[in-house]
């Protein structure tokens, strides 16, 4: 399949290159075992992400200044910890149970894949996370970005239109010339709608075994496929 004029890919990267859920998880567990907690790590990571939307909510709307994912992270880890009815022995603690998303393991077709595409086109990540944690991320989990784009650069989250055109202008690309890539339709669909090329990953347990949504393309997007390796196919790297 011909790249349709592709300079550059930019990602999603929770969920669609690293695995988040049991990354989590795991940590979690391991914590929970070492203080003598009864909670369920999947479970906790979960509730956790479940807050990650709705704290993103007040600067889309315009209500309140941008703020790096890491503040709005440990914001949400306190909300859960309490939840749980459980707590850490100090700030120290908790900053390094807040990174673990820094510390975030790639589905095993990632950098292989992500690997082959970096021979033939520039690769950034388009993100609501910060610089510091995707820069922490990539060295972790070897991703092989050529620079990160997303959230803060353009002092904004996903959806909002100014990250994906910010990402681009950087670039110093069209829109056209970039291909949005993402295992969420949501953010696909974000990102069609300003001119960007868009292709998607199915990651059918990112949410876990009964995964609720994204189990599907639900639309026509340029590239549909089941892995970065066969993206990496098809755009002939």
């Amino acid at each position: 399949m011909a790249d349709q004029g592709v300079k550059a890919l930019v990602f999603d990267v929770f969920g669609t290159v690293v695995d988040w859920r049991t990354s989590v998880a795991a940590e979690v567990d391991a914590l929970a075992a070492a203080k003598g907690w009864s909670l369920d790590g999947a479970e906790f990571a979960a509730r956790w992400r479940a807050l990650y939307q709705p704290s993103m909510q007040p600067v889309r709307r315009g209500e309140a200044p941008y703020r790096r994912l890491d503040d709005l992270h440990r914001d949400s880890l306190r909300v859960v910890l309490q939840e749980y009815d459980v707590a850490l022995d100090s700030e120290e603690e908790l900053e390094h149970l807040n990174k673990v998303w820094h510390r975030l393991h790639p589905w095993p077709d990632s950098v292989p894949g992500l690997t082959r595409l970096k021979k033939k086109f520039i690769l950034a990540t388009m993100s609501n996370g910060n610089v510091s944690l995707m820069v922490n991320m990539a060295k972790f989990a070897g991703l092989p970005w050529d620079t990160i784009l997303g959230s803060e650069p353009a002092q904004n989250f996903k959806p909002k239109s100014v990250v994906y055109l910010t990402g681009a202008d950087w670039l110093g690309l069209d829109p056209s010339q970039v291909l949005m890539t993402a295992a969420h339709n949501h953010d696909l669909g974000a990102a069609r709608k300003l001119g960007f090329k868009t292709a998607f990953i199915l990651r059918p347990t990112e949410y876990g075994p009964n995964q609720h949504k994204d189990n599907e393309a639900e639309s026509d997007w340029d590239y549909i496929t089941n892995s970065m390796e066969e993206l990496a196919d098809k755009l002939g790297a």
